[in-house]
């Protein structure tokens, strides 16, 4: 009790004394988007944090297979135009030997001296370029389809022998060099890491176009590859190799 107060302070020791209403302000707030709502129908369903702050992350839609093959036109095209030297690669690779359809994106491959270019000449056919931290591939959007040009893949150098070493083919009525199905294995096997193991999609590759595969190939490319050597094992196992 203080001196000739004649009051007892009931004030908690340590608590800071309440201001007036209004003056503590919210540490946080959340944004929250109902299903039916404009901005949910538009693909405002995420925060994302941005160096400045917080940004509206728009979700792209998966492409349909048309969709796919409509870019590969498109920008294979402006490629063959331009003069860049260019090999298909991926999931699209193997459907043009027979393999299953895919909605993933498009993978070219081209020489690193070419990359720039290459980049550009997608730019100027429309799509929007992307220059990603990974530092091995560009990346081009042609709205919902994402084409990826590679030029420095783990364990596999684009020069003009790897180029020259994929065969013509002609995929959606387009003539273009494919990558061999050894090669597409061997840079997916290759570029597996222990965070990101993907054998399900590897093993319907391998099934695809079980054929055509030079299994003593891929096996001496991939030796120094633990998971590599897993999914050997694997595709032992279940016969498709045999």
């Amino acid at each position: 009790m203080r001196a000739g107060s004649g009051r007892r302070s009931h004030r908690r020791r340590g608590r800071p004394a309440r201001g007036r209403r209004g003056s503590r302000r919210r540490r946080g707030c959340r944004l929250r988007l109902r299903s039916g709502s404009a901005w949910a129908q538009l693909g405002f369903n995420r925060l994302t944090a941005a160096p400045a702050g917080y940004r509206l992350a728009v979700v792209q839609p998966e492409a349909s297979f048309d969709q796919l093959l409509e870019t590969l036109k498109r920008s294979s095209a402006a490629l063959r135009e331009a003069g860049v030297p260019f090999v298909l690669g991926g999931g699209v690779a193997i459907w043009a030997r027979g393999g299953p359809e895919t909605e993933h994106d498009l993978d070219f491959f081209v020489k690193p001296e070419d990359a720039e270019r290459a980049l550009q000449v997608l730019a100027e056919a429309g799509l929007r370029p992307e220059k990603p931290p990974e530092g091995w591939l560009y990346k081009a959007w042609d709205e919902g389809v994402l084409v990826d040009l590679i030029f420095d893949p783990t364990g596999v150098t684009v020069d003009d022998a790897f180029i020259e070493g994929a065969g013509e083919t002609e995929v959606h009525a387009v003539k273009m060099r494919v990558l061999r199905p050894e090669d597409v294995l061997v840079t997916k096997l290759l570029a597996l890491k222990e965070h990101s193991l993907d054998y399900e999609s590897l093993l319907e590759t391998a099934r695809a176009v079980r054929e055509q595969i030079d299994w003593d190939e891929v096996r001496r490319r991939t030796e120094h590859s633990p998971f590599a050597k897993a999914f050997l094992t694997l595709v032992d196992e279940l016969e498709v190799s045999s």
